[in-house]
């Protein structure tokens, strides 16, 4: 039973000399190594910010082309990350036998960095473009710790010059304020539009005011106008009734009868033959 404890142990660390086998192979390629800071910057990016919040391989308007640019807005502006960082010389310091071996690859690794932090500055940080800033992804905790630790001139002077080094830990919180800092321009932009739908909404509930308002004083004038009516139509069915209630003899008149008319001539002559008596 021990033995076979003993056994599954020796396979485990079997196992993990493979694993660190294979990732100093990947970090003793220059390539390999910038493809492997690459991956773990893209799974960092995915995770934190959203999938417009960011652009690999972007060109710059001078023509180069950073790993990857972060879209923020102005202040402070969209950051260049660079993942590819010189290890040689960082290799060959922890690799060296004896302290003149040392110290030659120290001055080697300050040089290879003052180099590369001078290619940053001078590629990936545009006036007007870009941030005042750019960034180099380390990726190793251990070398991160050593650069501040043992270089902190190196990373002083970077600084200076607008270019700062996050390891896997820092660019995980420096990707969590940049998340935080695209969610509170987004609010601010939807704060913006929000204010603007409620102007247009206030402006469109005075445009009704006034039409109701409007509408009152034409149906105001319309009542006048119906009153006016009616008072026209009392007058008129006021008339109309006066006019029934007089009464009209339509019958034909009567014909007088012969004697009548002849009594009628002498009658005429009558007051004539009466006048002439008395007088």
């Amino acid at each position: 039973e021990r033995l076979a404890v003993i056994d599954a142990a020796r396979a485990n660390l079997e196992a993990l000399g493979s694993q660190v086998h294979s990732l100093a192979s990947i970090l003793g390629n220059k390539q390999a190594r910038g493809a492997f800071g690459e991956v773990q910057l893209r799974d960092m990016l995915a995770d934190r910010l959203p999938p417009d919040g960011f652009a690999w391989q972007h060109t710059l308007s001078n023509g180069t082309r950073c790993d990857c640019l972060i879209h923020l807005p102005f202040p402070p502006g969209p950051i260049a990350v660079d993942s590819k960082f010189p290890l040689e010389a960082w290799r060959a310091q922890r690799e060296a036998g004896d302290d003149a071996a040392r110290a030659a690859a120290q001055r080697r690794f300050a040089a290879d960095i003052r180099k590369h932090v001078d290619d940053v500055a001078t590629k990936y940080i545009r006036p007007g473009e870009t941030a005042e800033g750019a960034l180099i992804f380390l990726p190793s905790e251990a070398l991160h710790a050593e650069l501040h630790a043992n270089h902190p001139n190196l990373v002083a002077e970077a600084a200076r010059r607008g270019v700062y080094f996050v390891s896997p830990g820092t660019m995980w919180a420096v990707l969590g304020t940049m998340r935080a800092l695209m969610r509170d321009v987004r609010l601010r932009a939807e704060a913006q539009h929000l204010r603007t739908e409620v102007a247009r909404l206030v402006e469109e509930v005075s445009r009704l005011d006034r039409r109701v308002a409007s509408l009152k004083r034409h149906f105001a004038e319309a009542q006048t106008d119906i009153h006016q009516i009616e008072i026209t139509a009392q007058k008129i069915t006021t008339a109309g009734a006066r006019i029934e209630a007089v009464e009209i003899d339509t019958s034909s008149p009567t014909k007088p009868s012969d004697d009548r008319s002849a009594g009628g001539r002498g009658g005429l002559n009558r007051p004539t033959q009466d006048m002439r008596a008395a007088g």
